[in-house]
């Protein structure tokens, strides 16, 4: 098996530990563990398969019934904190004989989580698991009972066959000038970071710490158990530290030595670009599902699918909650699995006529009346190649999973929504245009009468960009502001900034309902609790967060532009980060990019440092390695997947590229992890 198979079925290999546990059981898990669960083994069906006698959330108000003596409970966090109250809390509500502990956390990161400096001396002892095991037969009233704790590395999920996320790293993202200004506060002046360059793990907090910490030992799992010797390389601050974590891990030193198959891994922060990653310039179809269609409780990257067209039940508001949804994670139909792989690394247009094909193809093998159509696909003819699945059970059984996806795609051509993509779009090749003729706030003040609604109404209109698209339009253009006529921040500038703080606050609190992105910039879930006092702190603490963003390429010496101006003859264009970064990679003169950090994997490095002062010795190069892993720290877009795909084949054609990244980014995510999430103190359950 070739590397990137072995790499993409590692997840499925780990769940079967956990599957193979099951067995007349009920089964907890907690949210990131049911997404895993969700894209590389099916879900809750292959528990039910494997044996398992029910499913429930990981939660203080769940538990087992009398006649339900076993629970396996199968967690990503550290069996530590409010992770042990709710494993307490559900035992002793229940009346178990026998339990099962899965952590996605390693045993070594309890020891240093509890303290334990080494575990070099403990000859494959796990005193904490140990420990664990004793607590829950006490907890379970009899210690003669059993229970097992146990490491299973579930970390990744393979959303493509081109693609692994790890739904728990899900919010970890790269730190901005607030945390680099937090982070100094607490240490003497003489001691301050320069930059965030400068900052080190020791000097993070013990959460962000751990976090990074867990992270690398996810991927030494990963690569222990494919046989991986990886190279690796990092490009941005938050890069650097990860990258340098996984050099520098005990295990994974031992396992270079040995390892048959040899890979390089390039860490890329998302701050490095987050032009393409907020733009509305992507031709894809899955970010417009992702950003129209509801998400998934609970999930990160998925999102519900209306199923009520294969039912005979009313589509009207009452009924929405009536049936089950639907969803994007087909992983047992072929037929369905490589029509999701089209829909995401495809062109709109493209997997637009593909899902039709499929449909189409579905009720001709099922011998259902459809009345065929060419010409442009519309929602309501993918509607119409769905229905006669309806009271087919038979039908429905063999195609599930192309209708879900059928359907994802017609509720999304006709989502009301979908106009503001193209309101977007267009004003942000306006203002990409503008860039290049004028100075920054001149291009800025243009969103000025954006964030008045037109008319007497206090809302938008479906076709205006809403308050949600004007924070978008402002990450797209402080992402540019250095490559625009910017200068030093000056009294215009400040003047216009607050004017802009001052409109958008007003716009905000005019809202009659509240977007998951509004609502957690300003902590209130209903609009009748915002006050213009909170609003206005909410975006004036936004403002300072977007002007570092025109920063995070300062440090580069060659990939510093994203953006190329008009020259008179051509319009000005975006150029998006990853691509240069492939060009360098895969450029047949094999040049040495500065900006590509290499990070030592030990004595060997050093030494190599040191000769090279007196004779030629070539540092190591991504592209000398067969497979290229692109690890995206803060997430990857559908679009960006098509690109790599399709720039990679252009330029090495036969080249074997992996995207491993921490989630599946729809643009609105992105303000969210900008402005709205504790980036120095993630939540890890502790």
């Amino acid at each position: 098996m070739s590397t990137p198979e072995a790499l993409w079925h590692f997840p499925v290999q780990m769940w079967d530990r956990v599957l193979s546990k099951v067995n007349r059981a009920v089964v907890f898990m907690d949210d990131p563990s049911a997404e895993s669960l969700h894209w590389s083994a099916g879900g809750a069906a292959a528990l039910f398969e494997a044996g398992a006698r029910n499913v429930k959330q990981f939660s203080s108000f769940e538990s087992c019934s009398e006649d339900e003596p076993k629970a396996v409970f199968v967690v990503s966090t550290l069996l530590k904190g409010r992770t042990i109250d709710t494993l307490k809390d559900i035992i002793s509500l229940s009346h178990l004989q026998y339990c099962v502990v899965i952590t996605s956390v390693s045993h070594a990161l309890h020891l240093l989580a509890n303290n334990v400096a080494s575990a070099a001396d403990l000859d494959g002892a796990t005193p904490v698991f140990e420990q664990l095991e004793d607590k829950l037969c006490e907890w379970m009233g009899d210690m003669n009972y059993t229970a097992e704790v146990m490491h299973v590395p579930l970390t990744f999920s393979p959303v493509s066959q081109q693609l692994l996320l790890a739904p728990a790293f899900a919010h970890l993202f790269p730190l901005l000038p607030p945390d680099l200004r937090a982070l100094n506060a607490k240490r003497p002046e003489k001691k301050r970071f320069a930059s965030l360059l400068d900052v080190d793990l020791p000097s993070l907090p013990a959460e962000l710490q751990l976090e990074i910490k867990a992270l690398a030992g996810a991927l030494n799992a990963l690569f222990e158990a494919t046989g991986t010797r990886e190279e690796s390389f990092a490009v941005g601050p938050m890069s650097r530290l990860i990258a340098g974590e996984l050099a520098s891990h005990p295990q994974a030193r031992n396992r270079r030595k040995t390892a048959p198959n040899k890979a390089s891994i390039i860490f890329l922060d998302r701050t490095m670009d987050l032009t393409g990653a907020v733009g509305h310039h992507g031709d894809n179809l899955v970010e417009k599902i992702l950003t129209v269609l509801k998400p998934l409780p609970g999930h990160v990257t998925d999102v519900q699918v209306d199923m009520r067209e294969l039912t005979h039940v009313l589509i009207s508001a009452d009924s929405e909650n009536c049936v089950a949804p639907g969803c994007l994670a087909q992983t047992r139909s072929p037929a369905a699995r490589s029509l999701w792989e089209a829909m995401l690394t495809s062109k709109h247009k493209e997997s637009v006529m593909e899902v039709r094909r499929q449909l189409v193809e579905a009720a001709s093998k099922e011998n259902l009346p459809i009345k065929m159509s060419m010409g442009r696909v519309t929602p309501e003819q993918l509607c119409s190649y769905a229905r006669p699945f309806r009271g087919e059970a038979g039908a429905l059984e063999n195609h599930c999973g192309v209708l879900q996806l059928g359907l994802a795609t017609a509720h999304t051509l006709r989502h009301p929504l979908l106009p503001r993509w193209d309101a977007c779009l267009a004003f942000e090749r306006l203002l990409l245009q503008a860039l290049g003729d004028t100075d920054f706030p001149s291009v800025l003040s243009q969103l000025l009468p954006l964030m008045k609604p037109h008319g007497d109404g206090e809302a938008f209109a479906e076709d205006e960009c809403g308050t949600d698209e004007l924070i978008l339009l402002l990450v797209f253009l402080y992402s540019l502001a250095d490559e625009a006529q910017l200068g030093q921040r000056d009294d215009k500038l400040e003047k216009l900034e607050r004017e802009l703080i001052g409109a958008l606050t007003l716009a905000i609190t005019k809202e009659t309902t509240l977007s998951c992105l509004l609502q957690k910039l300003t902590g209130c879930t209903q609009p009748e609790e915002l006050t213009t006092d909170q609003v206005h702190s909410s975006v004036e603490r936004m403002f300072e967060t977007l002007s570092g963003l025109s920063h995070a390429r300062d440090h580069l010496k060659q990939l510093r532009h994203v953006y190329t101006a008009s020259d008179g003859v051509h319009q000005a264009t975006y150029r998006p980060f990853l691509r240069q970064i492939l060009q360098e990679v895969f450029h047949p003169d094999r040049p040495e990019c500065p900006d590509i950090e290499h990070m030592s994997g030990g004595l060997t490095d050093l030494l190599k440092t040191g000769f090279s002062m007196f004779m030629k010795v070539s540092r190591p190069h991504p592209v000398d390695n067969p497979l290229l892993i692109l690890f995206l720290v803060g997430g990857v877009t559908p679009s960006e997947l098509r690109l790599i795909k399709e720039t990679a084949a252009s330029l090495k054609p036969g080249s074997q590229v992996l995207v491993l990244s921490s989630r599946l980014l729809r643009p609105s995510d992105v303000p969210e992890l900008l402005f709205a999430s504790q980036r120095l103190t993630p939540d890890i359950g502790v």
